[in-house]
């Protein structure tokens, strides 16, 4: 035989305790460790729920800001605020449930040469309790949530 082609062949060492028993962990270890594992991931994700409920409702606060600046616009032009969303050139994102993107559906509630107020209402219930998140915007800018989710 080449002497390239010479394996080790012993068995690597294998740890025993006095009794001569090999060292492992026992079932009721392992089935504890993966027990305290369960109840920190059901302590953590709830919190993660409330952080992503959050960072979805600044996609309805951008686009009723960016719905306000094409209204000021509109008004500027024609001294009126318009009701309808392609008069004023904005064009919504494709919603979630319509195989898009888009968590809010963005609608112009009333408009008129004085004012108008703009809504941006969720159509996922991001939480899951019955109530669906909405945001409003008028021609001062000030945007405001008025359905928590």
């Amino acid at each position: 035989m080449h002497p390239l082609m010479k394996f080790n062949m012993q068995r690597p060492s294998v740890q025993k305790d006095k009794s001569g028993r090999l060292k492992a962990f026992s079932l009721a270890e392992i089935l504890i460790v993966l027990a305290v594992i369960g109840i920190l991931i059901m302590l953590v994700v709830p919190n993660q729920t409330a952080v992503a409920s959050r960072a979805k409702a600044i996609e309805a606060q951008t686009a009723l800001n960016n719905l306000h600046n094409l209204q000021y616009a509109h008004f500027l032009q024609y001294s009126k605020y318009s009701s309808d969303l392609d008069k004023i050139d904005y064009v919504p994102n494709k919603l979630v449930t319509e195989g898009g993107r888009a968590n809010y559906k963005i609608e112009i509630v009333e408009a008129s040469t004085s004012g108008f107020k703009a809504k941006a209402t969720a159509v996922v219930d991001f939480n899951g309790n019955g109530t669906f998140n909405t945001w409003v915007v008028d021609e001062t800018g000030e945007v405001k949530e008025t359905q928590k989710d």
